[in-house]
């Protein structure tokens, strides 16, 4: 008898049988492909993933031997030999189904597909044949609708969807069989609520809902006029809402009645930053009342279950998050795209849960522009291919809609874009609480006249380092307040629940922020002053300002100003926006937030980067010229990269909180719920600093002979300060004694 997996049971009657084990992943991975018509391909590949174990090397190993053995590419070569047409497509997802997927021929590090089917195996058992029947015929998915401009795009896309169904389907048989030999226990999956009971609770919480003013009447006119688009086919859709028209849960109460009414199965709210996913996660757990803490799932990339060193966790966060097998998800942009062009089985594994679900994209504007044209293809893919509802939402919709007019139409983007909002103009017009101008050139100290000159104001710039200066020069002042990435989400929230008391009671309150507070931040001011950046960024900063309407739009003034210090200028990567912005000004001065002017200034700022500037790694390309040979996992993964992250955590013992969670290291096994309870405890540094911080012992790793580098906290805590946060550019670092513990 051949087996799949042991136990410490020498005389093996509790092993798993080989083909017991192909078996179940067939039928499990049959079922996830059946969301998207694939579902003999993912019996296929389940059947054969693991076909390499009917060799005697193999099986010695179970046995303890050291011998290495390559079982995963005996299925590939037999996906080729049995499907000529369609087995290549197998060929990578049953070989990388636990290395990833590999590139088709040799353009990256990792060993290609190519050579791995021509390196010498060991001879299969003949029993196989006898043990596993495979389907006779694989056919494309009946629905699959092509693409010419983009056709091996879609087979690639599709490859990573199985591959998301082999592996979720692997991960589970195999981690059901270990659990129940090993730990005699079975696994709990699923028994969360359904989406019908979700709608209920909502509709109870929104019945609470007063329109006790022109803006919360007008609230309710686009949810009720939302709610009632749910009928419509799925597909791809815009909902157009300026800031304060209640887009969040409008965008929710549609994606739970859509989903329901076309038989979908989950939510998934696509947030850009991962610093409001916890808030936005709260509002809906919140607005689903007693299911909400059951129903709403949080997964962004801190601390993600890839970064982590122990077993423990890993299995833990992967059952948790990485199939996103719950009704109602929130996620970060970086993990929702960068999941669509992973290549490791950790990444792919929620993929196929994608499929039959309403995706919500926040602030869809904020999609960098190198890989935009990558993102909409994906975007649009999903919602051609594969059963989803894409749905832009946000107060600056960007020129995305593919069209019949070539003046007007993004080239590869999404066909067919259905507006759910009513009436976008009329909306902005009934909405527009600001009055947006241009005041010229500032130094820093017209800048600090600016600022002195009122009470109550706000100033966005576009650095720490201006944020910081100009904080310092009015620090003496009452109200002077000043958040920046450089403190720890649950110091900034304390800071901004101050901000709120001060601002309700009408004190003075003057804050200085770098754009993190335009980023779903519910503050109200009389005066925003905003360093001059893209007009989306100017538009979230002026919801800041008269944020529930109880000013005119004539007494609540956001003020875009051009810095005189050159030290201050937009980093270079944000020049292109502000260059856009003024440029727009010029002809929308008037109402520089119209929804004219918004389409204006994306469509410039489109036209001004060209299509390669739109795909800077050239990704699309890449595929197509790779054909179904040459297809590039491995590179996608590499180049598809939303964030260049050269920055590394460090953790500030910031309350005793900190402190309790830190200790807990000590003694953990599984770090999973303590990483949770540090992550609002991180600051993001650049690897420069981080390293000058490591180098005068200012940090130190916790725990490193069980964690490694994994936990870095601060240690000489003179570096924290309670108004700057982290200073790490300092070079007269002090060492300093650590009381953490």
């Amino acid at each position: 008898m051949f087996y799949a997996h042991s136990t410490s049971t020498t005389d093996k009657s509790d092993w798993q049988g080989l083909e017991d084990h192909l078996k179940s992943v067939g039928r499990l991975a049959a079922e996830r492909a059946e969301r998207f018509g694939a579902g003999p391909w993912g019996e296929a590949a389940g059947l054969l993933h693991d076909i390499g174990k009917y060799t005697i090397p193999f099986q010695r190993r179970l046995e303890g031997s050291p011998e290495r053995v390559d079982h995963s590419t005996a299925g590939a070569h037999i996906a080729l030999e049995q499907y000529p047409q369609v087995g290549h497509l197998l060929a990578y997802l049953i070989a990388g189904h636990h290395a990833g997927l590999a590139n088709g021929r040799d353009i990256g590090e990792r060993t290609p597909l190519k050579n791995r089917l021509e390196a010498d195996l060991p001879p299969l058992d003949s029993v196989w044949q006898q043990e596993v029947a495979l389907p006779d015929e694989l056919l494309p998915p009946a629905h699959l609708q092509q693409r010419r401009d983009r056709a091996f795009f879609q087979y690639a896309f599709l490859t990573r969807m199985l591959f998301s169904c082999l592996v979720d389907a692997d991960f589970v048989d195999t981690e059901t069989f270990y659990s129940l030999h090993e730990k005699g226990i079975t696994l709990a999956r699923g028994g969360r609520p359904t989406l019908d009971v979700l709608r209920d609770a909502l509709d109870q919480r929104l019945a609470t809902f007063q329109a006790d003013s022109d803006v919360n009447r007008l609230r309710g006119e686009i949810l009720s006029h939302v709610r009632a688009q749910a009928e419509l086919s799925p597909g791809r859709f815009s909902l157009t809402v300026p800031t304060g028209g209640g887009k969040t849960l409008a965008s929710l109460a549609f994606a739970l009645d859509h989903a329901i009414t076309h038989g979908m199965d989950r939510v998934i709210y696509v947030i850009p930053f991962t610093s409001i996913v916890e808030q936005n996660a709260a509002v809906f757990r919140d607005a689903l009342g007693e299911h909400g803490e059951a129903a709403v799932l949080e997964h962004h990339s801190a601390f993600d279950a890839g970064n982590q060193s122990d077993r423990n966790t890993i299995d833990k966060l992967r059952r948790d998050s990485e199939n996103w097998d719950a009704p109602v998800v929130v996620t970060t942009a970086v993990q929702f795209f960068e999941s669509l062009f992973a290549a490791k089985s950790s990444r792919c594994r929620k993929l196929h849960n994608i499929a039959g679900s309403v995706v919500i994209l926040d602030e869809a504007q904020t999609i960098p522009l190198p890989l935009l044209r990558p993102s909409a293809a994906a975007l649009d893919e999903l919602a051609l291919n594969y059963r989803t509802s894409v749905v832009l939402c946000t107060a600056t919709q960007p020129a995305l809609a593919e069209t019949d007019d070539p003046e007007r139409s993004f080239v590869g983007g999404l066909r067919d874009l259905r507006e759910l909002a009513p009436e976008p103009d009329r909306l902005y017009r009934d909405l527009k609480r600001v009055t947006v101008r241009h005041i010229g050139t500032l130094d820093d100290e017209a800048l600090r006249d600016e600022l002195l000159a009122t009470e109550q104001v706000l100033c966005i710039v576009n650095n720490r380092r201006h944020a910081r200066a100009l904080f310092e020069s009015i620090a003496d002042r009452p109200g002077a307040y000043h958040l920046t990435t450089s403190m720890c989400a649950v110091h900034r929230r304390r800071v901004l629940a101050e901000m709120r008391q001060v601002l309700k009671a009408g004190q003075p309150c003057r804050v200085i922020s770098t754009s993190l507070i335009e980023a779903g931040v519910d503050v109200d001011f009389p005066r925003v002053l905003r360093a001059e950046a893209g007009l989306d960024s100017i538009a979230q900063a002026a919801g800041r300002c008269n944020r529930e309407g109880r000013r005119s739009a004539a007494d609540s003034d956001v003020a875009i100003f051009t810095s005189a210090n050159e030290d201050w200028a937009p980093p270079p990567e944000l020049k292109k926006f502000a260059q856009a912005t003024v440029e727009v000004l010029r002809r929308h001065g008037d109402d520089p937030l119209s929804l004219a002017a918004v389409e204006a200034y994306f469509r410039l700022l489109y036209w001004q980067q060209g299509p390669q500037e739109l795909d800077k790694h050239g990704l699309l390309k890449l595929v197509e010229d790779g054909r179904i040979e040459g297809l590039p996992f491995d590179t996608l993964e590499q180049k598809f990269r939303m964030i260049e992250n050269n920055q590394r955590a460090v953790i500030i013992p910031f309350d005793d909180t900190a402190r309790a969670a830190l200790r807990e290291l000590a003694y953990a096994e599984g770090v999973g719920s303590i990483a949770r309870k540090l992550q609002p405890y991180t600051v993001q540094v650049p690897q420069q600093g981080f390293a000058a911080l490591e180098r005068v012992g200012a940090i130190a790793a916790v725990e490193p002979d069980k964690f490694g580098e994994q936990f870095m906290v601060l240690v000489n805590e003179d570096l924290y300060d309670e108004h700057m946060g982290l200073n790490w550019s300092d070079p007269t670092f002090r060492s300093g004694e650590s009381n953490i513990w």
